[in-house]
């Protein structure tokens, strides 16, 4: 039996994303399966047959988005509790109510999470080890269609986040089982690396067992990855060499090694992450929600001179409270204008590459996704321009990055599968789903005593 093939056709404009970054006018797009098999003018497609065809007039179609960091699971169960000043406070009361969570309710909380990456667009995410229980999560992957790598989180050195800590052999052994159970599953759309959580609660015989384990399994790694004065001088201090440095002299970082926010990096580091041929995924919804003062402490202009793959993330619903990638991409293209008062900083088209090209490479999708080719996988999103924020439309690029947002996704295909259809989920009842994970919330922090009440009156 042949696959199911689909056309979409009479795109206003076809965002390819190509090697000559080519935008097709009046374009169409062929899938057969799960893989795009033919893109070009709608009038030269006209005569192809297909099980269903999709009229995408006055619509702007681009690649899925990915998001390369984002804590999906517990953060919208308890979205919007946290006040902005609470500081070095919140992580260890996020990782309280994580540890408080049942299989049944991180399943729901991460169904609705996925459930507003794809109404929005991103097709594909990284969650940096966050999911507790992955096997119970599988049903949502399953449901939802999305594209995810996953992982375990692991830290062999104590630290104030209330993070478990395991003996090195027994953090090997978790991200070992996990990859060994989870990678390749739903037909390859599930990946899982080894995941540390970060190289400040980590033991050296950690990070290289963790590179080794990625490297062994053809997979990949990832990390939080910050540094700044204080952790730059720490780790001068124990180990002679800053952060990335340590992590380049043990053989850590390499072409299939993600570090997450790259928040503080000094010259110096930047020059080993070019080296090793790693990617970096900024945050910029956490980083300026959190006062990281951005472009000073993320040098993302100049990871771009150097050839640093970067992709983009959200981090998680409550931290930057949104998990929406457009509005990374947005900030992209306009903080560096601001902050280096300089406008040809991160143009409109390098910030739509960060969010396709540059999150897929990040989440070693480059070969499968981020962009529509001949060949990869049909991850797409369809725009209604239709809409006043998209009008009037003459740079389609310009209005993606500028003007619009994920109100306006009208069609969301990935793996060759509609998941989103007319603005709707097709795979759940969203009010249902809802009016669940704000019951599951509820529960949650009372059972974790993690509470914070609004600061004006409730009357």
């Amino acid at each position: 039996m042949s696959d199911p093939t689909l056309k979409i056709e009479n795109a206003r404009f076809v965002l390819t994303l190509d090697a000559e970054r080519r935008i097709v006018a009046d374009g169409a797009i062929v899938v057969e399966g799960s893989r795009i098999s033919r893109v070009g003018k709608s009038a030269d497609l006209v005569d192809v047959a297909t099980d269903r065809t999709i009229d995408a007039s006055d619509m702007v179609v681009t690649p899925g988005f990915g998001n390369g960091h984002m804590h999906i699971s517990y953060a919208h169960a308890t979205r919007g509790i946290f006040p902005d000043d609470l500081g070095r406070a919140y992580l260890p009361n996020v990782f309280r109510l994580q540890s408080a969570m049942t299989p049944e309710e991180e399943y729901y909380t991460s169904l609705l999470a996925i459930t507003e990456l794809l109404m929005y667009g991103t097709t594909s995410f990284l969650d940096p080890g966050s999911t507790k229980h992955v096997d119970a999560c599988m049903r949502a992957y399953e449901e939802t269609g999305c594209r995810i790598v996953v992982g375990a989180q692991v830290a062999d050195a104590p630290n104030p986040l209330n993070l478990p800590v395991y003996s090195t052999s027994r953090a090997v052994d978790v991200m070992r089982s996990t990859i060994d159970e989870f990678d390749g599953a739903l037909d390859g759309r599930v990946r899982a690396w080894a995941m540390p959580f970060s190289a400040e609660y980590a033991s050296d015989e950690l990070l290289i067992a963790a590179k080794q384990l990625a490297d062994d399994r053809g997979t990949g790694l990832t990390l939080h990855h910050s540094t700044g004065p204080d952790a730059i001088a720490a780790s001068m201090s124990e180990h002679g060499v800053t952060p990335t440095e340590r992590l380049e002299h043990l053989g850590v970082l390499g072409e299939n090694v993600t570090l997450a926010h790259g928040l503080g990096l000094d010259e110096s580091e930047l020059d080993s992450i070019a080296r090793s041929g790693a990617s970096v995924v900024m945050c910029p919804t956490a980083a300026i929600k959190g006062g990281s003062g951005m472009t000073r402490t993320a040098k993302l202009p100049e990871m771009l001179e150097r050839g640093i793959p970067v992709g983009l993330g959200t981090d998680a619903g409550n931290n930057s409270n949104l998990l929406e990638t457009m509005r990374s991409m947005y900030l992209a293209a306009v903080l560096y204008k601001d902050g280096r008062q300089d406008v040809s900083m991160v143009p409109a088209e390098t910030a739509v590459e960060l969010a396709t090209l540059g999150s897929a490479r990040a989440m070693g999708l480059g070969g499968e996704t981020g962009s529509i080719e001949v060949g990869k996988k049909a991850d797409l999103v369809l725009f209604d321009t239709r809409r006043p924020e998209w009008r009037t439309l003459f740079n389609p690029v310009n209005n993606l990055v500028y003007s619009a947002d994920g109100r306006s996704v009208h069609t969301v295909i990935v793996d060759g599968r509609v998941v989103v259809e007319d603005h709707r989920a097709l795979f759940v009842d969203e009010w249902e789903l809802i009016q669940r994970v704000q019951r599951i919330g509820a529960g949650l922090m009372d059972r974790a005593g993690v509470s914070f009440a609004p600061r004006w009156p409730v009357v």
